[in-house]
C-alpha cells in the first residue's frame, strides 16, 4: 500500500502542507485565547517577561498539538524572520509546571555538554533552547495564572506525521536511540514524573473501568465490542505493573511521546533534534520503542477511519530497529531488549484505552476536531494492535536478529 508524507517546515508542534496552494493547518485553536493573544497589551504583558525582541504584530498560532498551545514569533534581531516559539502550557494536565520545566532544562543541558564533549556539529541545533525569563527561570507565569515559555525556533527542519521512506525511519530509530544513549548516564531519580502514572497501564485501565461505570455522556452502549476488546487484553499488557518481570529492567530517562513527528529531520532528512519533552521523565525504553514504532509502521494516520488501509509496513519497522540499535547498542541490555516487543503491543494499546476514556468522559482531555474524533481514534489504534498481534513473530524475529548482530559485533 502505498504511503505518503505532508511535509512540514521549521516545525517545532506542528505542519503546514506544503502541497501546492496549500495555507497552512491548525488545530481547533481556543478561542478564547486566541482572542486574548490578539491583543497587543496581552501580547506585550507576557512576551516582554522574557529575553526576546520580536515583532508583537507577528504572533500567529502554529502546529496541530493535542495538549499546549503554540505561536510563532518573528525575531526583530534578524530581519524579522521567525525566530522564537511561544508556548503556553496546559498546567490543567502538566500540574507540576516547575517540575516539568526542571526536567526540561535538565536534559536540555545535559544533551549539549554531551554533544560538544564527543565534537558534534552544531551542538546547539540539535537540542531545544529555552528562552530564559527575567525572573531567572525558564516560564512566566501571567496574572491569569497561565503559565508561558519560549523556544528558539529551529530553522531549516523538516518533521512529518507519517514515515514514507525506509531512510526516514532508520533516522528516526537513531534520533530516538541517540536521545537515550546520550542521557543513559543521567540519573533518572533526578526527573520529577510530569504526569504521574502517565504509562501505568494498571492505572489507565482503573480510569477506563471507572469512566465505563459512570457512562457520564451515554456512549457505552455503542462501543461494547471496544470494551470487550480492552478487557480481553488488560491482564497481560499490564507486563511492567509486575515487579518480576521489571526486576533486572533499569529505570532510564525516557521521552514517552516517540511519534514520529516529534522528531526533526535536516534537508538531507537526516536526524537532528528530538523536541516535544513535556513527558521526558523516568520510564522504560521499551515505552519509547513501541510509541515509536505505532506511528512509523502504520500506513495510515493514527485517527483513520476507514480500517482497511490500516496495514503494517514492515520495512519500515526494520529500517527504524536498525537505526535504534546503531545508536542504542553500546548502553542497552539483554533484559531492555527483550522487553521492546511487549512495548510495541502495549503502546498502541495504551493509546486506544486513552482515546476511548476521553469520547466515554466526553472529550476532555484531548482536542477533537469532530463529534466522535477520539471514538475513530480508538478504532484506529485497535486495528493496529491487531495488525500488530498477527505479525507479531515475524517482528520479534526483526529485533532478535538485531540482537544477535549487536552480540556478533561485540564479541569481534
Amino acid at each position: 500500500m502505498q504511503t505518503f508524507a505532508l511535509k512540514r517546515h521549521f516545525v517545532f508542534c506542528g505542519w503546514v502542507d506544503t502541497k501546492k496552494n496549500s495555507t497552512p493547518y491548525f488545530s481547533n485553536i481556543n478561542i478564547t485565547l486566541f482572542s486574548h493573544m490578539t491583543q497587543p497589551d496581552s501580547l506585550r504583558e507576557v512576551i516582554s517577561n522574557f529575553k526576546v525582541n520580536v515583532d508583537i504584530g507577528s504572533v500567529r498560532p502554529f502546529g496541530n498539538g493535542h495538549i499546549n498551545d503554540t505561536f510563532l514569533l518573528n525575531d526583530l534581531d534578524n530581519s524579522g524572520q521567525p525566530g522564537y516559539l511561544l508556548q503556553k502550557v496546559n498546567h490543567h494536565i502538566f500540574k507540576d509546571i516547575e517540575g516539568l520545566m526542571s526536567n526540561i532544562s535538565l536534559v536540555t543541558n545535559h544533551l549539549r555538554e554531551q554533544y560538544k564533549v564527543m565534537d558534534y556539529v552544531n551542538p546547539e541545533e540539535r537540542v531545544l533552547r529555552l528562552v530564559p525569563a527575567y525572573n531567572g527561570i525558564y516560564y512566566y507565569k501571567d496574572q491569569e495564572g497561565a503559565f508561558w515559555r519560549i523556544y528558539h525556533y529551529l530553522k531549516g527542519t523538516n518533521s512529518y506525521d507519517i514515515v514514507s521512506t525506509e531512510k526516514q525511519a532508520y533516522e528516526g530509530g537513531k534520533a530516538f536511540g541517540n536521545f537515550q544513549a546520550t542521557l543513559a548516564d543521567l540519573n533518572a531519580e533526578l526527573l520529577v514524573a510530569t504526569i504521574p502514572d502517565f504509562l501505568n497501564m494498571e492505572k489507565r485501565l482503573q480510569a477506563f473501568e471507572a469512566a465505563v461505570v459512570a457512562d457520564s455522556e451515554g456512549r457505552v452502549e455503542e462501543v461494547e465490542a471496544q470494551i470487550k476488546f480492552v478487557r480481553d487484553r488488560a491482564a497481560a499488557m499490564c507486563y511492567f505493573q509486575f515487579p518480576e518481570n521489571i526486576a533486572n529492567i533499569p529505570l532510564r530517562v525516557t521521552h514517552n511521546d516517540t511519534k514520529f513527528n516529534n522528531i526533526l529531520l535536516d534537508q538531507q532528512d537526516e536526524a537532528q533534534c528530538v523536541i516535544d519533552l513535556d513527558t521526558v521523565m523516568p520510564g522504560y525504553i521499551a515505552y519509547d520503542f513501541g510509541d515509536a514504532i505505532r506511528s512509523i509502521i502504520n500506513t495510515a494516520a493514527e485517527d483513520e477511519a476507514d480500517l482497511s488501509k490500516i496495514n503494517l509496513n514492515i520495512p519500515l519497522f526494520r529500517a527504524y530497529t536498525d537505526g535504534y540499535f546503531y545508536e542504542a547498542g553500546d548502553f542497552i541490555t539483554p533484559e531492555e531488549i527483550d522487553s521492546l516487543m511487549v512495548g510495541v503491543l502495549l503502546l498502541p494499546y495504551m493509546q486506544a484505552v486513552r482515546f476511548l476514556t476521553d469520547y466515554l468522559d466526553g472529550d476532555h482531555y484531548y482536542k477533537i476536531h469532530f463529534e466522535g474524533h477520539n471514538l475513530q481514534r480508538t478504532n484506529a489504534q485497535i486495528q493496529l494492535v491487531l495488525k500488530l498481534e498477527e505479525h507479531q513473530h515475524e517482528l520479534a524475529a526483526i529485533i532478535d536478529e538485531e540482537k544477535s548482530n549487536l552480540y556478533t559485533k561485540t564479541q569481534n
